[in-house]
This record gives structure tokens, C-alpha cells and sequence, in this order.
């Protein structure tokens, strides 16, 4: 790849009077050619406008930035992989405000966390919650959260302006028994990592940026509360890379009701993907099932912390994955230095049995005790 198409690359980030100009990934086919990119970009003379300029991705050794479809022509010459860089959405289908509710939530209940916390309560686990951020006010998490990291704006801390993240972080972590609310694993630390807006989307190369972030600072566990219909080859690579370097990856599958199918990351082999019961031990309706699905958990109307320390019930996928999440910190605490593929392996031998005639035989719902029972044998 040569100079001039490094540049012509550069230069079409601020093409922007094109309508057919679109934010993208690109990748190379040689180490040299990102290099390269990467050495013409720091020499930059013109500062770009921050929704002109690339971002770096280095966990993937890759570029997002505004391109016209004429370029695109060149990719196969140049050596270049170019792939959009599309919206993903966060998990959640419902939300309802609900009175102060206090002790432990059904779905904590449900799968037995409680009656693990005399051997292990997650202690010193890290979780990174790639989410909307977090309500650093809230009272059940003000002894769970570490500072974290805001990708939409480096300076500040990843204050949550939607709500999903902080029901999230609830469920995986919250610690006021007393006066508030319990979740899976109340002595885990979680690392929230802002890359979804106030309207809960993100780009893909948002996603890719907090994966490497937590790869970057020793997270256990990543939770990603959220998906899309297509599938990225790099957000595929960051997810491998992350699964590589030993982070445990829980995804949600998707809020479609969809049988035979689930969102990407969580169909990614790479990932734990989890969809969603309801009190009855079912699958929950909205919830996407089928053999692409890891473990189910309890993800309809749960009650979790929200903004300005209050309380909301929300329904769908993401919920069930802040227990999969919560319940592998307690298995890391309890074993540390699991990989991966262990834990995924315990998770699956140790699920109990869905109710139902239609249940997925393969499949069950997530049982801590069960679990600690396996890892233990």
C-alpha cells in the first residue's frame, strides 16, 4: 500500500459534502501498512473535526473513520478490508419504575446466589460493564464501583445519562442489604466502561475501544448487554483477542423471541451467550433461544438500581446476562485462574433443566450452587 493511498484514505474523512459517506472500519492486510497509516495520521498537519477523525483501534490494529462508498472500489488494490462501523443496541425491553424494594431481587434468589455467600461473594473480581455508565450516587453501588473509563468523553467520569448501565451494575454488584438492594456478587469490583449515549447506542468501534480497554486493565469478566443483526469481523477479532488473553466474555442474546437465531456478539463461539427465564423457570418470550444459546437466567422484571439512586424493573436479555456475569465472579473468586473455556464448560454441565415441553434439552438455566459443585469436582 502506497503513500497515496494512505492519504486519499486520510483526506476522505473530511469529504464530507459526499451523502454517501459513512463511518467504517478498516483494516490491513499487512502489519507494514498499518504502521504506515498509523505514522501518516500522527503526522497529520490539519487536525480533524472529532467526528471526522479517525479512531484508533489498536486492539485490532485498525482505523474507524468517515469514508465514501467511491472508495470502497479500492480496497482488494490497496490492501485494505474496509467494513462498516454500525449502531448497536442495548438489551433491554422494558422498564417501569417500582417503590423501594429491599433485600434480594427474585432473579438473585432464583439462582441460588445467596446460598454461596458463606464461600464466596466475588471478592476483588473484576467485571467490565461496557454499557451507559453508572449512578456513582446510587447507595447500593457506592462500594462497588471503580472509576472506570467514559469513551464518549475521556475527561469525565462514565456517568450513566440513560439507566441501562446502572441496572446492570445493580444486579452484578449492588451491596446495601440493609437498606437497599443485593446482587449475585456483592464483593466484586465493577470497572463501568461508557460506549453507549443516552439513547443506548453505540458504535461498533465504541464496543471495540471498551474491549480493549478492559484488556488493557485486567478485567475477569466483560459484560455486554447489547447486540446487532450483523455480524463484524472486527468486532469478532477484539472479542477473540479478549477471549485470548484469558477475559471471560457474556453476551446477551437478543430480545426477538427468535428460535433459531441470536444477536451478535453473543453468537460469537468466543462469548458466553445467555437469554432469558421468567419466575416460572420458561423462556421468556422475548427472549431469543436456540442451540446458539450458552445458558439461560432470570431476565423479566427484574428489579435493579437506577438514576438518582432510585429503582426500576426492566425486562429482557441484558438482565439475564448481569446474572451470568455476577455468578462467574463468584466461581472466580471461589477458583481463581479459570479460563474461558472452563468456566463455560462448568456453566453448561451445571445448569438445571428448563421447565416446559418446548424446553431446549441442551440448554438450562444458571444454578450457583450447582455450578461451585461442578468447578469443585
Amino acid at each position: 500500500m502506497d503513500r497515496t493511498a494512505i492519504l486519499r484514505l486520510l483526506h476522505s474523512s473530511q469529504a464530507q459534502s459526499s451523502s454517501h459517506v459513512k463511518r467504517r472500519i478498516i483494516r490491513f492486510e499487512q502489519r507494514s501498512d498499518y504502521r504506515r497509516f498509523l505514522q501518516e495520521w500522527s503526522e497529520l498537519r490539519e487536525p480533524l473535526a472529532e467526528e471526522q477523525a479517525p479512531r484508533h483501534l489498536p486492539l485490532i490494529e485498525a482505523f474507524s473513520l468517515p469514508i465514501p462508498d467511491e472508495q470502497l472500489k479500492t480496497r482488494s488494490r490497496d490492501g485494505i478490508l474496509i467494513e462498516d462501523d454500525p449502531l448497536l443496541r442495548v438489551h433491554a425491553a422494558t422498564v417501569k419504575q417500582t417503590a423501594r424494594e429491599k433485600g434480594i431481587p427474585w432473579g438473585v434468589n432464583e439462582i441460588k446466589a445467596p446460598q454461596a455467600w458463606g464461600m464466596t461473594t466475588g471478592y476483588r473480581v473484576r467485571i467490565g460493564v461496557i454499557d451507559t455508565g453508572v449512578d456513582f450516587s446510587h447507595p447500593d453501588l457506592k462500594h462497588s464501583l471503580a472509576r472506570g473509563i467514559n469513551l464518549l468523553n475521556p475527561a469525565a467520569l462514565p456517568h450513566d445519562d440513560n439507566g441501562h448501565g446502572t441496572h446492570i451494575a445493580g444486579t452484578i454488584a449492588a451491596a446495601n442489604q440493609l437498606r437497599g438492594m443485593i446482587g449475585v456478587a456483592p464483593r466484586s469490583i465493577v470497572y463501568p466502561v461508557k460506549a453507549f449515549d443516552h439513547n443506548g447506542s453505540a458504535f461498533v468501534s465504541d464496543i471495540i475501544l471498551g474491549i480493549e480497554w478492559c484488556v488493557r486493565n485486567r478485567m475477569n469478566i466483560i459484560n455486554m448487554s447489547f447486540g446487532m443483526k450483523t455480524r463484524s469481523k472486527s468486532l469478532l477479532q477484539a472479542v477473540t483477542n479478549a477471549y485470548n488473553a484469558g477475559v471471560i466474555v457474556v453476551a446477551s442474546s437478543g430480545n426477538d423471541g427468535k428460535r433459531k437465531s441470536v444477536d451478535y456478539p453473543a453468537k460469537y463461539p468466543q462469548t458466553i451467550s445467555v437469554g432469558a427465564t421468567n419466575r416460572l423457570r420458561r423462556i421468556a418470550p422475548f427472549s431469543n433461544r436456540g442451540i446458539y444459546i450458552d445458558i439461560y437466567a432470570p431476565g423479566d422484571k427484574i428489579m435493579s438500581s437506577w438514576l438518582r439512586g432510585k429503582y426500576h424493573e426492566m425486562s429482557g436479555t441484558s438482565m439475564a446476562t448481569s446474572h451470568v456475569s455476577g455468578a462467574i465472579a463468584l466461581l472466580l473468586a471461589h477458583q481463581p485462574g479459570l479460563s474461558p473455556s472452563e468456566i463455560k464448560a462448568i456453566l453448561k454441565r451445571s445448569m438445571l433443566p428448563l421447565r416446559g415441553t418446548k424446553a431446549p434439552r441442551l440448554t438450562g438455566e444458571l444454578d450457583v450452587m450447582r455450578m461451585l459443585a461442578s468447578a469443585d469436582r
